[in-house]
């Protein structure tokens, strides 16, 4: 098995771990094959250490920073699936950048019920302000 075939298994198998495939002949091909694979960085031989280390840490710093936008995404979705089916249209309406009362007219409600259903979003959501709601759910949606 090439270094490239172990990066698409290892991505097949959803494994997550970074992949630098070292390699003595590269050629433009192999790189767009190991780059669709998914792999981190594509490294020729020789090599000076300081090159892999370098693509090491750069691997890990992203990988890091990928799980944690993974976590964050998660814990977004498990809190919009806390909403009832009428605080998600309330929270579509906000998103979206209407006034209470047009929500209130699109949802044939009064006004002072979508106050109530906004609270209850912000307060299930998190969300200390109308733009933390947009951000979490720009990221909900972006998955």
């Amino acid at each position: 098995m090439t270094g490239v075939e172990l990066a698409e298994e290892l991505r097949r198998r959803s494994a997550g771990t970074p992949v630098i495939v070292v390699t003595g002949h590269a050629d433009v091909p192999l790189a767009i094959q190991a780059m669709k694979a998914g792999v981190a960085d594509f490294i020729e031989k020789p090599f000076d250490d300081d090159v892999m280390i370098t693509a090491i840490c750069d691997a890990l710093a992203r990988h890091s920073d990928e799980e944690t936008a993974g976590a964050e995404r998660q814990a977004v979705l498990d809190r919009i699936d806390t909403l009832s089916p009428r605080e998600r249209e309330v929270m579509d309406g906000l998103v979206a950048g209407q006034a209470n009362k047009a929500i209130a007219f699109d949802l044939e409600i009064s006004a002072r019920t979508v106050e109530v259903y906004r609270a209850n979003v912000m307060m299930k959501m998190q969300a200390r302000t109308l733009s933390d709601l947009v951000r979490m759910v720009t990221i909900a949606r972006l998955g």
